[in-house]
């Protein structure tokens, strides 16, 4: 199954420049949090920094599935990869001449982030185009073992890069990787239809006609309201709260923390392997069930909380997510209609990145007054009742639907 996919043209290079992408990313992704904290000394800072990563969404989330469903994807996507390599050579520049400062890393990651508001929803619409839908759920686990897989390498380059060069040189590797994806996406072969020009006025049309259907279709409704509840209840834990919890109790708590990310690396490469064997169309039912197992694994690391268990509770998430996040992905491909792909896609961003900043902005003040402890243990208890919830609700209502089925029949 895998080897026939690998052997595609298009679907090969698709996933080599994703993949090779990804690395760059988690690597300068963790270098902002290493380097905030190194200049601030401050968790409030460092959480700053995770918060700038999250506002462009919320500012032109939006605007970008628009422009992924307006424009040739192609050379949209080359333009912005491109966009993005002096804005990371930038960070060890000004490092070298005295000049960086923590607003400068703020306003840098600010910009990274704009760009990926475009490129991203384009970037995920290319899939479907290259790939028939028989193929796509083997297409996607492929996608997300190499994507999200790559944590497993990161962190060895990460541990090599602190102990030799320094932090500063994660921005130059992650330039690097543009390049080579830049290179990747000029390989694909891709047929596009002529895209229609957009104003101002077009565009916000186009949003407001996209939230006009996606009201109707319960499912896609049910899928993104229910994202944003269960990433809200993660996204600090994951993002900062390990990392804390890891200053609190060891001297080496950036090798810790990428260890941790190397396990949930592997963990996500054998789930995403092993789940297309078993499942080929994914179900809301899927998504619920991956959430209840990634809820689990949160709750896991505030019950036990100490370093050997942090290892097994990101374990456990890392079964639950990529379920999650495989079945998201397939619904949203087969639900929506190509025209409106980028902008599901882009809604899907918002909103994820709406329930991150509001993560981070709620749990930054709160980790000041509650122990870390008690909001990793709350937050995992709190998906898991909120899957219990959605679960109970659907058979209500499918037992009233049943109800009514055997009341007719007999009338």
């Amino acid at each position: 199954m895998y080897r026939s996919l690998w052997k595609q043209k298009n679907i090969r290079f698709y996933l080599l420049g994703g993949g090779v992408s990804r690395l760059g990313d988690v690597l300068s992704a963790m270098a902002f949090l290493f380097l905030a904290y190194d200049m601030t000394g401050s968790n409030v800072h460092t959480t700053g920094v995770a918060l700038a990563e999250t506002m462009p969404y919320l500012l032109f989330g939006l605007i970008g599935g628009v422009v992924a469903d307006s424009f040739p994807r192609k050379k949209l996507l080359i333009r912005l990869d491109l966009l993005r390599v002096p804005l990371m050579l930038s960070i060890s520049l000004l490092h070298g001449v005295h000049l960086l400062t923590y607003p400068v890393l703020i306003l840098v990651s600010f910009l990274v982030q704009t760009i990926g508001c475009f490129f991203n929803p384009a970037h995920r619409a290319v899939l479907p185009m290259v790939t028939p839908e028989d193929e796509r759920t083997a297409a996607n686990s492929l996608y997300d073992t190499i994507t999200r897989g790559v944590t497993i390498l990161t962190p060895l380059i990460a541990i090599t890069l602190l102990n030799t060069v320094g932090v500063l040189h994660f921005f130059t590797l992650d330039a690097l990787t543009y390049f080579i994806s830049v290179y990747c996406l000029a390989q694909l072969n891709l047929e596009e239809p002529l895209k229609k020009s957009q104003t101002i006025r077009s565009i916000f049309l186009s949003i407001k006609e996209f939230f006009v259907w996606m009201v109707r279709q319960t499912t896609i409704r049910n899928l993104f309201f229910f994202t944003f509840y269960t990433v809200f209840l993660n996204t600090w834990v994951w993002q900062v709260g390990l990392l804390l919890a890891l200053e609190e109790m060891t001297t080496k708590s950036e090798e810790w923390y990428s260890g941790i990310q190397g396990v949930f690396g592997a963990t996500v490469i054998l789930t995403n392997m092993v789940l297309p064997f078993f499942i080929k169309r994914f179900s809301l039912h899927h998504y619920v069930a991956g959430a209840a197992i990634w809820g689990v694994g949160v709750a896991y690391y505030g019950f036990f909380y100490g370093v050997g268990h942090f290892f097994i509770g990101c374990i456990i998430v890392g079964v639950g997510m990529p379920v999650a996040s495989l079945a998201r992905v397939f619904l949203i491909q087969s639900k929506v209609p190509e025209e409106k792909m980028g902008r599901a896609f882009s809604t899907n961003a918002v909103l994820l990145y709406a329930s991150n900043t509001l993560s981070l902005m709620l749990y930054g003040v709160l980790s000041a007054y509650i122990p870390i402890r008690w909001l990793m243990f709350t937050s995992g208890g709190m998906i898991v009742a909120g899957c219990l919830i959605l679960t109970t609700i659907h058979f209500i209502k499918l037992s009233k639907l049943r109800g009514r089925f055997l009341v007719d029949s007999f009338k």
